[in-house]
């Protein structure tokens, strides 16, 4: 089983220094596993690409928002 036209940026997404659609598939490997990969898993890693292009695709928009949210924070006076 392969996907493809996962586009690069959504296979070398990482999180906590892992790429996270590899070591997904890493632990689901049929040597690991001693059978392949059902088709609920199939569908579920599909899904996990798709929620990671979408959070990519949102990346700049968040960046923005979390940059307003610091501009606009109140300035608790020091004593």
């Amino acid at each position: 089983m392969y996907w493809k036209n996962v586009p690069a940026n959504v296979w070398e997404f990482v999180i906590g220094g892992y790429q996270a659609l590899k070591k997904w598939l890493s632990y689901r490997e049929e040597e690991i596993l001693g059978r392949p990969l059902s088709k609920q898993e199939a569908r579920e890693f599909t899904n996990i690409a798709t929620s990671v292009a979408q959070l990519l695709l949102l990346q700049p928009r968040l960046d923005r928002n979390y940059a307003d949210a610091i501009e606009s924070t109140y300035a608790w006076p020091s004593e």
